[in-house]
């Protein structure tokens, strides 16, 4: 049995988290060591192998002032003070890869005390710089970020291009600092295809985990923190037919969501779709923007080609950036018409990460992706383009202009068909990341990076990103594998110094739809066949169901506790996902399927789990305690 059916229970990472903060601060409490025999525990958090924590006692209050020094010259040291206390718990951030790091800690009272720190290896496959150009001079010691879009790690590279800071939880879409110096960025629990995770978590990059924001409909793509310091987070409803549009309002203190946003009552869902558009993934929600200035939110919709502005509290459409062909003429009013030198005027298509600028200007990273509403003009992958964009929009004659662009110059080589963003830093300096590159035998891959198969000569995927100053080329990073974007951040926040204590599982998964009806079927003493490759994963809130069937099989999860039998069904007809964004939770073979079960829907007590395929009911051996 236990070679046909793998149960593997774990406990929730932030418990993990929790219990191994606790060891470090009683070895702290009971030992008090001093500077000179500081307490170093490396991974303090156990996902990152590139971190530390230097724990000591003083016995007058103390600043300290930590320098991780850099391997080439004392111009790569990075530096940070820390509050006056006479308990001391140091993060180091930024130890180099297969080596010893030289970190000092020097006190306000005089005291000063170097430290050898060995990294931890890194795990194997990693994506690593391929080429980078830039300066110490213009970089100095901030890191690029890059957030996965398969199976790689969120990743930082310094200045040389060296991995200065890696999770080895793959994290899911975009990584932002919020105002108290942590980052938050989706969780990489998986919860349902083909890239939903449960919801959020904010962390610190020692890779501390604060808080995790489970959502009902799950998180996907992108988040905005509000000045009040609540969430706009791009979700869904798994109730219905239709995916990737609805935005809700999280509150950051209990994960409840206050607000939402339904897009299928702004928009018209059967018009104006890109070439990626289908009935169920009509609009792909991929960013949004809240603007202080007229309390409206900007999303980006791949699927209609999109750009939309409405505002906060009405939900009223006030205007569209893209191309108008398609869309019904009752919607045309809310489209620009474009205006100045149209020889270098191109409309955004299957765009991502929309930012609005200061003076309102829309920015975006306009993949271009077949580049016409139009079939009969669609362009190949070869032929076309990708680029960072900047557009003038003047809303009350409904006008464009075009004012800014990079990369449509560099043709195929810089062609990304999917994520991808751009950041605005201030007049003329930008950030472009075309990040989902692929490449078949020399020409760009019609295929998605994370459906390209790696290893095969002639096969390829890879990132770029590049920052700008008036044009000029002022940092270029070329990477192995395709990221969903790239943020530049400092290691260090000001005043920000790991504060300890229990982290937290806030708001509630979904509750997982049984079938309703069990099939009146055999079931059988045999364990289900070894082919099936039946795996369960189990942590504290959930179940993620692994098992792979032939197409078209019918096939269900059933839970027993004795007296009450709840069926999940299995869905394992072919699915084509004309958008992933992340191939994080694609399986080599595609006939496994991956299903979460969340407890709270599991019947209570002890729950034999058992698996229905074709016309019989097999055991697994599992049980599960609810």
């Amino acid at each position: 049995m236990a070679n046909r059916v793998e149960h593997v229970r774990y406990d929730h990472l932030i418990t993990r988290q929790n219990r191994a903060e606790k060891e470090f601060l009683a070895r702290l409490e009971n030992e008090k060591p001093r500077l000179d025999n500081a307490i170093v525990v490396v991974n303090p958090y156990l996902i990152n192998p590139l971190a530390a924590m230097i724990l000591f006692k003083s016995d007058k209050p103390a600043k300290a002032v930590l320098t991780v020094h850099g391997k080439r010259n004392d111009r790569e040291d990075i530096v940070h003070e820390f509050p006056e206390a006479t308990s001391h718990a140091l993060p180091v951030l930024g130890l180099y890869e297969g080596m010893q790091t030289r970190v000092t800690v020097a006190l306000s009272t005089g005291e000063s005390q170097d430290f050898l720190i060995q990294s931890q290896p890194l795990p194997k496959g990693i994506c690593r710089c391929r080429n980078v150009a830039t300066s110490l001079d213009y970089f100095g010691t901030n890191w690029m970020f890059l957030s996965p879009a398969g199976k790689n790690l969120p990743t930082a590279f310094d200045y040389r291009g060296d991995i200065r800071w890696i999770l080895t939880e793959n994290t899911m879409f975009d990584i932002k600092r919020v105002k108290n110096g942590n980052i938050i960025t989706g969780s990489s629990r998986f919860c349902h295809m083909p890239y939903n995770s449960t919801g959020l978590i904010e962390l610190n990059l020692l890779g501390k985990i604060y808080k995790e924001y489970r959502m009902p409909g799950c998180y996907h793509h992108d988040h905005f923190e509000m000045p009040d310091g609540n969430l706009l987070v791009c979700t869904q409803d798994f109730s219905r037919d239709t995916v990737e549009d609805m935005l809700v309002l999280l509150d950051r203190e209990t994960g409840e969501v206050l607000r939402s946003w339904d897009y299928r009552n702004m928009l018209p869902q059967d018009v104006a779709g890109s070439g990626s558009q289908d009935h169920h993934d009509w609009f792909h929600n991929n960013a949004v923007w809240w603007n202080e200035k007229d309390n409206s939110v900007t999303i980006s919709g791949r699927h209609q080609d999109a750009v939309v502005n409405f505002d906060y509290e009405t939900g009223k459409v006030n205007w569209i950036v893209g191309d108008p062909e398609g869309w019904p003429e009752d919607m045309q009013k809310y489209f620009f018409k474009p205006v100045g030198d149209l020889s270098k005027f191109d409309w955004q298509y299957e765009q991502h990460a929309c930012v609005i600028c200061p003076d309102g200007d829309v920015m975006c990273f306009d993949n271009g992706h077949w580049r016409s509403k139009n079939k009969e003009k669609y362009l190949k992958n070869r032929d076309n383009f990708s680029r960072g964009v900047r557009y003038r929009i003047d809303t009350k004659k409904m006008e464009i202009e075009q004012v800014w662009q990079y990369g449509k110059e560099l043709g195929q080589d810089f062609f990304s068909p999917y994520i991808c963003n751009v950041e605005y830093y201030g007049e003329g300096h930008y950030l472009v990341h075309s990040g989902g590159i692929g490449w078949d035998h020399g020409w760009a891959s019609e295929k998605l990076g994370a459906y390209i198969k790696l290893g095969d000569e002639g096969y390829d995927i890879n990132s770029k990103t590049v920052e700008l100053k008036d044009d000029v080329v002022m940092y270029y990073l070329e990477v192995d594998g395709n990221f969903y974007r790239a943020e530049k951040l400092t290691p260090y926040h000001d005043g920000d110094n790991a504060p300890f204590g229990d982290g937290k599982l806030l708001g509630q998964l979904e509750v997982t739809p049984d079938f309703g009806t069990i099939p009146d079927l055999e079931e059988t003493s045999e364990v289900v066949d070894a082919w099936n490759q039946i795996r369960i994963e189990e942590d504290e809130d959930r179940l993620v169901f692994h098992g792979r069937f032939q197409r078209g099989q019918l096939a269900m999860v059933i839970m027993d506790n004795g007296s009450e039998k709840k069926g999940y069904f299995i869905n394992t007809a072919a699915v084509s996902y004309l958008a992933m964004c992340s191939g994080a939770f694609l399986e080599d073979d595609d006939r496994v399927i991956k299903m979460n079960i969340s407890k709270s829907s599991l019947p209570a007590g002890k729950c034999e789990v058992k698996v229905l395929v074709e016309d019989r009911i097999f055991q697994t051996g599992v049980v599960i305690c609810n």
